[in-house]
């Protein structure tokens, strides 16, 4: 596979987007404060469970990076099986049921003096939600921090998005079953199918309609601001829900925090050392451990918002996610970036 690492520097709003998520978040809690009016008449617009306010800014989301992702590439996978073996082995296998077991750890265990028993089942629904999410837009920012190729990067994403197709629903409605919370199960496959497959589909016309790989790349880098925005404008319209109850406990959020941690290090030191024991190149693992490590967040907010509401702690679980998620890579860029020779080269 052509080593296609590329040495260009991350933009503004992904660079400092947990400044950009913060200042959202201190935003809402503002404007919740001042024009509770205003944010409650975004939540009230709703339609079989979905927020349209929400949806759209979800499609904002979701669409420009659904459109970097090329179906052909699939096929380049057999040169290089183990990453995407180790990347599908996580995300599918793993992470969502040890996600879905340190939310029990810790909010009906560690937490639960400090926690009301109906919110610490929102939290966890939250995290299980984060957890059955593998990264879809944020991994090409990592992957091209720690020089991954982009080529086997956009095959591992492709794969990951089509098998969240049909996997994503059924796994989290198992996990919620599990911790006894009820689960329409319309709205859940109604979500991934209009936060997932429509985009997915979306994206592929978008690519054959514009037909060049460089006109492809030219409009996603038009189009990529639009992503960010649209997370800090549902940022901002969640917390402005949540503002009360952040401004009376502020400590639940450093809890949500805690099981979101342990999962992300613990989720990247298994990818990463099984790509090492693989002897998978290092342009291939990194990427490989990042994708498992980071969730798609854009979806675990609108399905908590889908099934759990605007102002839930479930999506309130979601949106801590986003906060915490960006240092926590950056972290771990870092470290792979530090590692690189002690795996093997460029293979082939």
């Amino acid at each position: 596979m052509t080593d296609t690492t590329t040495d260009s520097p991350m933009g503004a709003f992904e660079r400092y987007l947990t400044l950009w998520v913060a200042l959202a978040m201190i935003a809402g809690i503002g404007i919740g404060s001042v024009a509770p009016g205003l944010v409650g008449a975004i939540a009230a617009a709703e339609v079989a469970s979905i927020n349209l306010v929400v949806a759209v800014l979800i499609w904002a989301m979701v669409y420009p990076m659904m459109v970097s992702v090329d179906f052909g590439a699939v096929a380049d996978v057999a040169r290089q099986p183990k990453g995407l073996l180790v990347t599908l082995t996580v995300n599918w296998l793993i992470k969502p049921f040890t996600m879905a077991f340190f939310a029990v750890l810790f909010f009906e265990y560690i937490f639960a003096p400090f926690i009301e028993p109906a919110d610490a089942q929102q939290y966890i629904a939250g995290l299980i939600l984060l957890g059955a999410a593998p990264c879809t837009a944020m991994v090409f920012v990592w992957s091209q921090l720690t020089k991954g190729d982009a080529t086997y990067t956009l095959v591992q994403v492709s794969v990951n998005d089509l098998i969240m197709v049909v996997a994503f629903a059924p796994i989290v409605a198992f996990l919620l079953g599990v911790t006894d919370i009820a689960v329409p199960w319309e709205t859940l496959v109604l979500a991934t199918v209009l936060y997932v497959f429509l985009p997915l589909m979306a994206g592929l016309l978008t690519r054959r309609a514009l037909g060049s790989a460089e006109k492809v790349e030219a409009y996603t880098a038009r189009i990529k601001p639009v992503s960010v925005i649209g997370l800090i404008v549902t940022v901002a319209i969640l917390f402005g829900l949540q503002g009360e109850v952040i401004l009376s406990n502020p400590f639940v959020i450093a809890l949500i925090a805690v099981p979101i941690l342990v999962q992300s290090y613990g989720i990247f030191a298994l990818a990463y050392g099984a790509a090492w024991v693989l002897k998978v190149p290092h342009r291939v693992a990194a990427p490989c451990a990042m994708i498992g490590t980071s969730n798609f967040f854009e979806l675990a907010v609108a399905v908590a918002i889908s099934l759990f509401g605007l102002n839930s702690g479930a999506a309130l679980a979601t949106v801590v996610g986003v906060l915490v998620e960006v240092p926590v890579m950056l972290s771990l860029v870092a470290f792979a970036n530090r590692t690189r020779a002690r795996f093997p080269g460029p293979a082939g």
